[in-house]
């Protein structure tokens, strides 16, 4: 007869989410978290662009970053959504975003356009090195998921790169 202490063992199933341990997935997570905390600021930080610009470049800027705060947007959920795969809940109160965050709070409010948009330049450099950060844990792990939902998000940082530096000559 079997007991207590080897019937639990016997029942309990491993953590395992697609075919990946906790501790498997520990660092994407954690660079996820990392990307998502640089996310945040960014985001906030293209909202105050948004409002605050002024000048010859309003029109130009306050769409473009519109369109770049809502890509930002989505992307933060995509990244919360992948970590719910993994089995866990993503958690991002200010404190943390801010704790974890490279990415700093400017004051928007007496910026020129091209000072925003150096800014915006900036972190890109950031959020770049941070997505390059989820990737080669991804990589490291064979998650090949993570990978391709970062590597899809370069692909468009990259060109909004190229776009708002030809914006700045």
């Amino acid at each position: 007869m079997k007991s207590i202490t080897e019937n639990k063992t016997i029942n309990r199933k491993p953590f395992r989410k697609l075919g990946f341990t906790y501790l498997e997935t520990a660092e994407i997570v954690v660079s996820l978290n990392q990307l998502m905390a640089n996310y945040f600021v960014h985001y906030n930080k293209l909202r105050n662009f948004h409002w605050n610009v002024d000048g010859h470049d309003f029109f130009e800027l306050h769409e473009e970053f519109e369109k770049e705060y809502n890509t930002v947007k989505q992307n933060i959920d995509i990244i919360a959504e992948r970590i719910r795969v993994f089995g866990l809940k993503p958690s991002m109160k200010i404190k943390e975003i801010l704790d974890l965050s490279e990415i700093k709070e400017v004051s928007a409010d007496k910026m020129s356009p091209t000072a925003m948009v150096t800014e915006v330049l900036k972190d890109f450099d950031v959020l770049h090195d941070k997505m390059l950060d989820v990737v080669n844990a991804a990589l490291e792990t064979g998650d090949n998921v993570t990978e391709q939902i970062v590597t899809d998000f370069m692909r468009n940082l990259e060109k909004r790169n190229w776009m708002f530096t030809s914006w700045c000559k």
